[in-house]
């Protein structure tokens, strides 16, 4: 079953994503130092904010492949692909050269370092826009693949490169150069091989490149759906990288980079929703355009419960016991310390905002993207003197916990403005049924089992293990109580086992 099979694509994907970039910290800290860690964390948040540049082209071609897919005819997606394309290169180059010119005054006006000299700094964020130019063009193929439902091709070609760049930089920096110029150029020659093969696997499967051409009218009869993407991604945007902007510039580079130590943990949630994500959206367009209605409400529903069974006792272990998870991870009890609260509120807001990429993926098969852009314009005008305020108090904490805050209220307030337009009538039984039952079992039985760890006098590792069999305790009683899950859980179990006596 292609769904089936390209799920476990996008967790296998996920997870090892996730287990490698965990993995290589320890070694970033031990070559580089925190400071220079936080330079990499500042090249995340810049990647991130670039994405203004996308201006909603990577998820208007996911939609486009998925819908030319399902007609059976993929001319239409090759010819916006081919013409997107050309607007990607050229932002590529675009990209490299506003950092290249800004690198200085970034490094002398906006980082606090005390350890780096403004020179070292300089030449890390000049290299920092070479590796995001030469990584820019990946998302545009990414979404024609994902589209096109070949998640299996995405995932092993990211698994792949992320090896690469990981573990290679590790090499480079034990056997040739321990600084942040050498990690950055390695990621680079990576990020650009990485765009060069996916590339090539998007226009295999799309086809005709050679017959394309650069064409307007292509954009034309997508722009709105795009004009809304761009709107969307401006404004989440200010969700996922205000904290970290505010932050970069009001704390010592230093104590940037616990806070980026703590936004790598909780990333780690996203191995369980992104790849969801990269499935159930593709399949909502196809349903959406041969309008089966029943069958669509049936995998919104059923996606949203299987998401809460994993996502919530995953979430309530991470915040409950980050201190300990920490301290085992990195070995130093003094970042243990300090991150540890970053990582508890951090994290709850995370799980909520997972849970809101159901109804996201609806408005978008539904082409309303007007909807997550008026749901984040609302949230903003929250968020943003919030996280201000916040921040400026209590530094890394604050900026956290505005974070959280704005995603209850996002989980308040989306999918009560999503089922006035699709679906109607929906909101209350996804979010009472769906979301909060499971949400509520996880809080209860989390803190009910945090008490009793405590107080039996473990070692750090052991209580990130018994958090381990809380958490797998906490689904599996959450999957016993759902029919739906129950069946589909027997059902496939019988399946195996049949298939193994066969």
């Amino acid at each position: 079953m292609t769904l089936g099979r390209n799920l476990i694509a996008g967790l296998a994907n996920s997870v090892w994503s996730a287990l490698i970039g965990l993995a290589v910290v320890p070694f970033y800290l031990k070559y580089l130092g925190i400071e220079a860690y936080g330079l990499i964390g500042l090249f995340i948040t810049t990647q991130a904010l670039l994405q203004l540049l996308d201006m909603g082209m990577a998820p208007t071609i996911n939609r486009e492949v998925a819908r030319c897919s399902a007609a059976g005819d993929l001319n239409e997606a090759g010819k916006l692909l081919h013409t997107l394309a050309i607007v990607y290169w050229g932002m590529a180059a675009l990209i490299a050269v506003l950092i290249l010119a800004l690198a200085p005054l970034i490094a002398e006006y906006w980082l606090q370092s005390r350890q780096l000299s403004p020179e070292t700094v300089s030449h890390a964020v000049m290299l920092m826009g070479l590796v995001v130019a030469c990584r820019w063009p990946i998302g545009l193929y990414q979404g024609a693949l994902i589209g096109a439902q070949r998640l299996t091709i995405s995932s092993a070609i990211n698994m792949t490169m992320v090896t690469i760049g990981s573990v290679g930089a590790i090499a480079v920096l034990a056997f040739f150069s321990p600084t942040i110029e050498a990690f950055f150029t390695w990621q680079a020659c990576v990020g650009f091989g990485y765009a060069i093969a996916i590339r090539m696997a998007a226009w295999r499967i799309v086809g005709g490149k050679s017959q394309y051409k650069f064409d307007l009218g292509v954009l034309k009869r997508v722009w709105r759906f795009t004009a809304g993407m761009s709107g969307i991604g401006l404004t989440a945007l200010v969700f996922t990288q205000l904290d970290k902007v505010i932050l970069s510039k009001m704390l010592e580079l230093g104590e940037f980079g616990h806070y980026m130590l703590a936004t790598v943990v909780v990333s780690g949630l996203y191995v369980l929703i992104s790849p969801l994500f990269n499935v159930i959206y593709p399949r909502f367009s196809a349903l959406v355009v041969t309008g089966d209605t029943e069958k669509l409400v049936e995998l919104y529903r059923l996606g949203t419960r299987m998401l809460a069974m994993v996502l919530f006792p995953v979430a309530m272990a991470l915040a409950l016991f980050a201190e300990d998870l920490v301290h085992v991870w990195t070995g130093d009890p003094v970042i243990a310390a300090s991150v540890a609260p970053v990582i508890s509120m951090l994290v709850v807001g995370s799980a909520l905002n997972g849970m809101m990429y159901f109804p996201y993926a609806l408005q978008l098969a539904y082409g309303m993207a007007w909807i997550p852009l008026t749901i984040n314009v609302v949230l903003m005008c929250f968020l943003v003197p919030t996280i201000i305020y916040l921040a400026r108090e209590y530094g890394a904490q604050g900026g956290a916990t505005a974070w959280m805050i704005a995603e209850v209220m996002y989980v308040l307030l989306g999918p009560w403005l999503t089922h006035r337009y699709i679906l109607q009538g929906l909101a209350p039984k996804w979010l009472l049924q769906d979301v909060c039952v499971p949400l509520l079992l996880s809080v209860l039985i989390g803190v009910a089992g945090h008490r009793a760890i405590l107080s039996g006098g473990f070692s750090h590792f052991e209580r990130v293990m018994c958090a381990a069999g809380l958490a797998l305790f906490t689904a599996t009683l959450t999957l016993l109580m759902s029919r739906q899950l129950r069946n589909i859980f027997w059902g496939c179990a019988r399946r195996k086992k049949f298939a193994i006596k066969m």
